[in-house]
């Protein structure tokens, strides 16, 4: 079974740090590039930033700019989301993903068709 599960959200206060998890099973993950999304109460789901199959990572430079940074162990089938100086806007549900093919390392959400369940995060002021 084609699976991501997220973990590690919760409440921090603001300027604090916190590092999502996702797990990835049912493929051959280190053939793939994976992605992080978040979506906040009453807005658009948004790009956070996507790690290559050979590590190239690139981040929404908007929102999360110098403050988060992906990486991956595909020995483990993991990926990470380190999120430092964290900010009230950044609470949102984030969710990791994974495209349609291998070897692919879209832009745009509707080219990922693997997704987690989401795990919240939320930043006190």
């Amino acid at each position: 079974q084609v699976q991501l599960v997220e973990s590690g959200g919760g409440l921090v206060q603001a300027g604090g740090s916190l590092r999502l998890s996702c797990k990835g099973s049912g493929f051959t993950f280190s053939s793939y590039s994976l992605a992080w999304f978040r979506q906040a109460p009453g807005k658009e789901r948004e790009f956070v930033g996507r790690i290559s199959w050979h590590d190239i990572t690139t981040y929404n430079a908007d929102s999360v700019k110098g403050r988060f940074t992906i990486s991956r162990d595909n020995a483990e089938k993991m990926v990470y989301l380190q999120m430092n100086s964290l900010k009230p806007e950044d609470t949102a549900v984030y969710y990791c993903a994974a495209p349609r093919r291998v070897y692919y390392s879209p832009p745009d959400e509707t080219d990922y068709d693997i997704w987690g369940q989401g795990t919240q995060v939320t930043v006190s002021s």
